[in-house]
């Protein structure tokens, strides 16, 4: 996937779900896609931009070992942030919390586009023509 598509969709994800949060109510018939996108944002989106960051090139795994460590780390990042959080003068709340996580998403993802867009192109093997004689 071309590393501009992929922030295209991490932004664009980041966006819908805090639309979707700030803007359904509990009690509205869409209540569903309202917790759907935001346990996808706090339980995959922080820990797969991090895995963007570090496993890249030659260093790449494969989707499964993606999935999971997007997860470990997604919770590990929520955790830390919900810390730095309840430790400092702002407080633990709705708005705290998912303004944070946003900030943390969108900088995790522009530092993964950046590693992504600097990474050296494969190298295509060149084929040669052999001319008849």
């Amino acid at each position: 996937m071309k590393p501009a598509l992929w922030l295209e969709i991490i932004v664009l994800y980041t966006v819908l779900t805090m639309v979707t949060v700030y803007f359904v109510s509990g009690d509205s018939p869409l209540f569903v896609i309202r917790y759907v996108l935001g346990f996808v944002f706090v339980a995959f989106l922080p820990g797969y931009c991090l895995v963007n960051i570090l496993f890249i090139g030659v260093n790449r795994i494969d989707s499964v070992e993606n999935v999971v460590l997007s997860v470990a780390l997604s919770f590990g990042i929520t955790g830390l942030a919900g810390l730095f959080l309840g430790l400092s003068p702002i407080g633990i709340n709705f708005t705290s919390i998912t303004v944070s996580l946003s900030a943390i998403v969108l900088g995790l993802a522009a530092v993964a586009f950046v590693r992504k867009s600097r990474e050296p192109k494969a190298i295509q093997p060149q084929t040669v023509e052999q001319g008849s004689d």
